[in-house]
């Protein structure tokens, strides 16, 4: 079982910053991907940055230039750091990891429970 352990949000005012984390564990074979989604009240899930186990990442058009996505391989970690922060920032962020379990299995999508983010307007 993976679990994924969230933390970092809160409750900041525009134009702040707040600096998310998030850590497998588990008994996981290899990550592929891990990123970041999020969910505001009323909308759909939507991602908001990821990378890949090369580095590569993807960011939301929203956060270009604002968000900043990366990862600790030897500590299987990654972090969004969130600057500029805006009301419509205000979510719940989830942590997701692709991994796979062992040599044979093909990664699976794997969710944290949530953080909560919030920017006053």
């Amino acid at each position: 079982q993976v679990q994924l352990a969230e933390s970092g949000g809160g409750l900041v005012q525009a134009g702040g910053s707040l600096r998310l984390s998030c850590a497998p564990s588990g008994s996981i074979f290899r990550i592929n991907a891990m990123g970041w989604y999020r969910q505001a009240p009323g909308k759909q899930r939507e991602l908001v940055a990821a990378i890949t186990s090369g580095g590569s990442t993807n960011y939301a058009d929203s956060v270009k230039g604002r968000f900043t996505i990366s990862r600790d391989n030897a500590k299987n970690t990654v972090y969004l750091q969130m600057n500029s922060l805006k009301p419509e920032d205000t979510a719940i962020y989830y942590c997701n990891v692709k991994a796979s379990l062992s040599i044979i299995s093909r990664a699976y999508d794997y969710w944290g429970q949530g953080t909560q983010v919030t920017v006053p307007s």
